[in-house]
């Protein structure tokens, strides 16, 4: 489990939410001109209640995600 400030250190970007916890946002420019979307739910103790990445075309649509946590889906095609 990483701490608040770990997370804060790892991910450029987050939402409070009610109840104390947090939605960590992480963006990766990707080889092809596109770009990739880390998102990190943890409630307020910081223990991780869903993790996610979406990936993003050159013209930032939407083209694939993939939930790695709580169970890992596989990347999903949009």
């Amino acid at each position: 489990m990483a701490t608040r400030q770990q997370n804060e250190r790892l991910f450029a970007h987050w939402h409070d939410l009610n109840g104390g916890g947090r939605i960590y946002v992480r963006e990766i420019s990707g080889r092809s001109g596109g770009y990739a979307c880390y998102f990190k739910e943890v409630d307020a103790q910081e223990n991780t209640i869903r993790f996610w990445q979406e990936i993003y075309d050159r013209d930032s649509r939407l083209i694939a995600w993939h939930e790695k946590f709580p169970f890992d889906l596989g990347h999903q095609s949009v």
